[in-house]
């Protein structure tokens, strides 16, 4: 048969993914599910809510050189960090942090954060949330695996004096 340059094959290949579906991983006190995934999207987009605890930090100041980065917050106060400011961002709204601008955030209220992390395109992040998970696991923590999965998955911290691991300083844990 021959292939039909001039007309679309049409087919629904959407995908609902409800509050409580996805990969949940928890970390600490908090979590991460993966919601939209590389798979789903051939490695174009991949969406994931994040839940942080009072007092939490959730990634510290870092940049991606190939990916960007938007935060949606769905719940409570996220403090964001981009470039040289320090914003707090309530329910509803939404950051856009391209490509080589440092950024980070945490939650510094004393109720629990909820966002979507939205990455285009992903590079297969999930599998940055699932060694973190393992890492992070571990006791001791390992520094090298963790600058090792940082750098996998096209995260590299603006200050390497942050990258003095204890569990308090690591992502999801809380800073009491």
């Amino acid at each position: 048969m021959e292939e039909n340059y001039l007309e679309d094959t049409l087919a629904d290949n959407s995908k609902i993914i409800h509050p409580d579906e996805g990969e949940k991983m928890e970390l600490g006190s908090g979590s991460f599910t993966c919601k939209v995934t590389s798979n789903l999207t051939n490695d174009q987009l991949g969406i994931y809510e994040i839940v942080l605890q009072p007092k939490t930090i959730g990634a510290n100041l870092h940049y991606h050189r190939f990916m960007d980065e938007t935060f949606i917050v769905t719940e409570g106060t996220l403090t964001v960090m981009h470039g040289t400011e320090m914003k707090q961002l309530s329910k509803g709204a939404v950051v856009f942090v391209p490509r080589f601008t440092p950024h980070g955030f945490k939650n510094d209220s004393d109720a629990i954060v909820k966002l979507m992390l939205v990455f285009n395109p992903s590079m297969k992040r999930e599998g940055f949330f699932k060694g973190l998970h393992q890492i992070l696991g571990e006791d001791p923590i390992d520094p090298e695996k963790y600058q090792k999965l940082y750098n996998k998955y096209d995260s590299f911290p603006v200050d390497s004096n942050q990258l003095e691991l204890t569990k308090e300083s690591l992502p999801n844990h809380n800073k009491n």
